[in-house]
């Protein structure tokens, strides 16, 4: 006859500490813990617990109960004023650079009416599953999973909806089942209305990257969502200054279409950290357009994105690990 003690040796190389055990006149109850594990782990060691107690002497039932703690997970917004500065290509490169230096990372495409991770990250027509009405983030060849409207919905159809139904979809997809992962970039839509307002405050992220091009009238929109964090009491990381400096692909002359220095001076008199600048590059605006961003590679344009991603590692270890 099996015991508490010998199934629960049993189990301890499957379960690694995660099940506890009780064996009572042949009825095997296990609870176990599948706290951080993503959906294909988590069904295989629960097959795994099933078959073992199923297979020990004088079990006639066993019951499998599985417990998961809610993880806390930190929410990082990626935002800009205005559109047209570059933030979801931005957003993308930063997420898989991250992802490059250890953290688990996910992305939540939370331009709700312009979704366009989908293309970045090359997972267009791929839609998430659900369990139990939690949405399953789709996997990315990058090692970042996705949940973006775009999925959603099929391509080139307007989202028409008003804010409550676009906020409860964020909602959908920021409660999704993220599996292990530690850290969410969130792509907000471009703005400071209602919609990003309610946004932040129901979801409150732990900080918030701006993204803005160095011109004045980027900048007077950068410091409208500069402000809107404030108000709401949400950190900012630092501002990136993107579209910064043209090094002409002939003579390698740099010139400046829309300024230079311009986010990182603004940034200086808001007395907010500056995380860097990323140039305006033919090669970054081709490869995210086609499903490949450059930030996954080992060019230069990769180093750009990599150093970004250093200064978001050294924030989130100083806020919290």
């Amino acid at each position: 006859m099996t015991d508490t003690e010998s199934l629960k040796a049993a189990l301890a190389p499957i379960a690694a500490g995660r099940a506890t055990v009780r064996v009572e006149g042949g009825k095997a109850s296990i609870v176990l813990d599948v706290t951080g594990l993503g959906p294909e782990a988590r069904d295989e060691m629960e097959a795994d617990v099933r078959r073992t107690a199923e297979a020990a002497p004088g079990v006639a039932e066993v019951r499998v109960l599985l417990t998961s703690e809610r993880r806390t997970r930190r929410l990082i917004a990626v935002a800009s004023g205005k559109g047209g500065v570059g933030k979801s290509t931005i957003a993308a490169n930063l997420a898989i650079a991250l992802a490059r230096r250890g953290r688990r990372v996910g992305l939540v495409d939370a331009d709700i009416y312009g979704p366009s991770q989908t293309r970045l990250l090359a997972v267009e027509g791929i839609r998430p599953q659900a369990r139990e009405k939690t949405l399953i983030p789709v996997q990315t060849k990058f090692g970042v999973p996705l949940l973006s409207m775009g999925g959603l919905v099929p391509e080139g159809q307007a989202i028409a909806w008003r804010g409550s139904m676009a906020g409860g979809a964020l909602g959908q997809m920021v409660d999704a089942d993220w599996g292990d992962a530690e850290v969410l970039i969130m792509d907000l839509p471009p703005g400071t209305g209602d919609l990003q307002l309610t946004m932040v405050q129901k979801h409150k992220p732990a900080g918030a990257i701006i993204v803005s091009t160095p011109q004045d009238l980027a900048l007077i929109d950068a410091t409208r969502a500069i402000d809107l964090f404030n108000k709401v009491n949400v950190p900012i990381v630092g501002v990136i200054e993107n579209m910064s400096g043209y090094a002409c692909p002939h003579c390698g002359e740099v010139s400046d279409p829309f300024g230079s220095g311009g986010a990182e001076a603004a940034a200086g008199r808001m007395g907010l950290p500056f995380l860097g600048r990323v140039p305006l590059e033919l090669a970054i605006r081709t490869a995210s357009d086609a499903g490949d961003p450059p930030a996954a590679g080992n060019g230069p344009q990769a180093e750009t994105f990599a150093a970004l991603a250093a200064r978001l590692d050294d924030w989130l270890t100083a806020n919290g690990g």
